[in-house]
Parts: structure tokens; C-alpha cells; sequence
């Protein structure tokens, strides 16, 4: 995967860029999900079970447990923040700089690309990799 750096936006390692890339496109989740995070959080209830596909978020229907677990992910890898309000932490989250940086740059196509089955396994590894630590 090759990807533009911004001018605009904090210059981030190439493999930092890739690893954050593959996982927003291995995800369950569309390009519209992150166009809108860009405008505004969006809660974990807009994006789970069958209003994520309502709201074309989703590839398919998903629990809100494993859309929250994706979205961990995201944010592990810097695309995603949650949001905050004057009790903590919410159930919304919204863009990094990172994020807007390659969504950005997905806007025009339309959508993400399908990953390989070998940007799958290394996603797979990494996560799983950061969850045993």
C-alpha cells in the first residue's frame, strides 16, 4: 500500500500510515462511517446491529460488542479517539488527525479497497499480538 503525507497534518512513520490503513480496511466498517466521524462522534448505538447498515457504517450487522471491540482497535492504532464530555469518557468516537489523513485520501474512490488475505493475516497478528500484551 502506498499512501500520500499531507503537508497539513503531522508527518507520521510510513509504518505507522500501513498498519493504521490496514486496519480501517480489514474492519467491518465503510468509508461513510469515517466521513461522518470526520463531521461529528457518532455513538456505538448508530453503528451497531442493523442500524450501522441502515446508516451505511457497516459491511453486515454486527453486535455492539464486536463494533466495540473493532473500535478499539482503531483507536490502538491512532484512527479513532473516543469522545469526552464533562462525566468522562462517552460511548462516541470521532477522527485523529491520522484518521482524517487517510480517510481524506479514500474520500474520492468511494470506498476502501478489499484487503488481501495477507494484509487479513498481518491486521489478525497485530491485534492479537496487542491484545495478549
Amino acid at each position: 500500500m502506498t499512501f500520500k503525507v499531507f503537508t497539513k497534518s503531522p508527518n507520521y512513520p510510513q509504518n505507522t500510515i500501513k498498519r493504521a490503513a490496514r486496519a480501517l480496511f480489514c474492519s467491518p466498517f465503510k468509508l461513510n462511517l469515517f466521513i461522518a466521524m470526520a463531521a461529528q462522534s457518532i455513538p456505538l448505538q448508530n453503528i451497531a446491529e442493523t442500524t450501522g447498515i441502515e446508516k451505511n457504517y457497516t459491511k453486515k450487522a454486527i453486535s455492539e460488542n464486536s463494533a466495540e471491540s473493532y473500535l478499539m482497535w482503531l483507536i490502538k492504532v491512532g484512527i479513532l479517539r473516543r469522545e469526552v464530555d464533562g462525566q468522562g469518557l462517552t460511548d462516541s468516537f470521532r477522527l485523529t488527525p491520522l484518521g482524517r489523513q487517510i480517510v481524506e485520501q479514500w474520500q474520492p474512490q468511494g470506498d476502501f479497497p478489499n484487503p488481501s488475505w495477507q494484509d487479513r493475516i498481518s491486521n489478525w497478528l497485530n491485534r492479537w499480538l496487542q491484545w495478549s500484551l
